[in-house]
């Protein structure tokens, strides 16, 4: 398995800017390239063709020969995969991006080693023995902050045995609801600073604006990361729904969906799942709101739909049972992900009901 570990950059910052805008000329160069294949009705570039008409720059501009090879073949990457003839030309604007092979990054005790040059770094954590590997680079975040994220090869651990099982039903108000019947409520970060935000942007203090938006990225970040973790180290099966957030996004409930973070946390559950040998699915959460998690019907007193949002508990008249409406979801979630899971452990044949929360937690 793959893992990034992102160090923050404390040194040589000006070379970084400085290699950043030779970086956006390589791009622009590639882009230049490509129009005159279309104006000319010639064959589309390839990142080796465009490796090939950079070669010999790396002098001239002052960059690593590694760098300009993976700036073309990145080129090349990003225009088949969104499917245009050519992209955005990058300028002042755009975010600072320095990539570099993985065999030309060295470490050097708590600092690393790159073209003949030391950037030391804060060492946050241990960097664990592994192959580097391309896709390795240095960024730039919005505040002019640069961070070295370093791709590691890692042997991917032995799967546990699904002994503590959840399911994970996303929402608004209350972030998660596991069918364990616990509940973290959204912390809304964006919410809370939103008439600080305001201020600013009515005084036009852009670099003010900039910070805050960046604060509120970093402490929605810590709390997913300290909430996944924590789901990952008490679980041994999770199944969570596949909302979709982009769609949600353009509806009236917007800056709640993207408040939330939910791709934000699915992403983050499915890369430590594998690395802590958790049993992961994302599965297809319509209905699970409406299904009768005691019987399996969908009574005429179910919810329905968005108008019926505000419905938080319903009573199925087929059985009678009364359910939370997020926890019944949850609960149908975890059933979902044990069917898409079940044929590749086969322990879970035989085990107890996901009703019975006796085995759980």
């Amino acid at each position: 398995m793959k893992l990034v570990y992102r160090y923050r950059v404390k040194s040589l910052s000006g070379l970084l800017n400085e290699q950043a805008r030779k970086v956006n000329d390589v791009w622009n160069f590639c882009n230049d390239r490509q129009k005159d294949a279309l104006r000319f009705s010639r064959p589309w570039h390839t990142g080796f063709d465009l490796i090939k008409l950079t070669t010999g720059c790396s002098q001239e501009l002052g960059l690593h020969s590694g760098t300009i090879n993976d700036v073309c073949q990145q080129y090349a990457k990003s225009r088949q995969q969104r499917r245009r003839p050519y992209l955005r030309y990058r300028g002042r604007k755009a975010l600072g991006w320095v990539p570099l092979k993985g065999r030309d990054l060295k470490r050097e005790g708590n600092a690393f080693r790159f073209a003949g040059r030391t950037f030391r770094v804060f060492y946050s954590r241990p960097l664990p023995d592994g192959k580097i590997c391309d896709g390795t680079n240095f960024s730039r975040d919005r505040r002019g902050n640069w961070s070295l994220n370093i791709v590691l090869e890692l042997s991917e651990p032995a799967k546990r045995a699904p002994l503590r099982e959840v399911g994970i039903d996303l929402g608004l108000k209350d972030l998660v609801t596991l069918s364990i019947a616990d509940k973290v409520s959204a912390p809304q970060f964006y919410r809370q600073s939103e008439a600080q935000l305001a201020v600013a942007q009515r005084a036009h203090k852009k670099r003010r604006v900039a910070t805050i938006h960046a604060q509120i990225a970093k402490r929605r970040n810590d709390f997913l990361h300290n909430l996944s973790t924590d789901l990952v180290r008490r679980f041994d099966l999770i199944a969570i729904g596949n909302v979709n957030a982009a769609g949600l996004a353009k509806t009236s409930m917007a800056k709640s969906v993207l408040d939330a973070g939910w791709s934000a946390l699915r992403n983050q559950l499915a890369y430590k799942a594998i690395k802590h040998g958790v049993w992961f699915a994302e599965v297809d959460e319509r209905f699970t709101t409406q299904v009768c998690s005691n019987c399996g019907a969908k009574p005429e007193t179910r919810p329905r739909g968005i108008a019926d949002l505000g419905i938080r508990e319903w009573q199925c008249c087929d059985c009678g049972a009364v359910h939370d409406r997020d926890l019944n979801a949850a609960i149908n979630i975890l059933r979902r992900g044990r069917a898409t899971l079940a044929a590749g452990i086969s322990v879970l044949y035989g085990r107890a009901d996901v009703n019975d929360s006796s085995h759980v937690g």
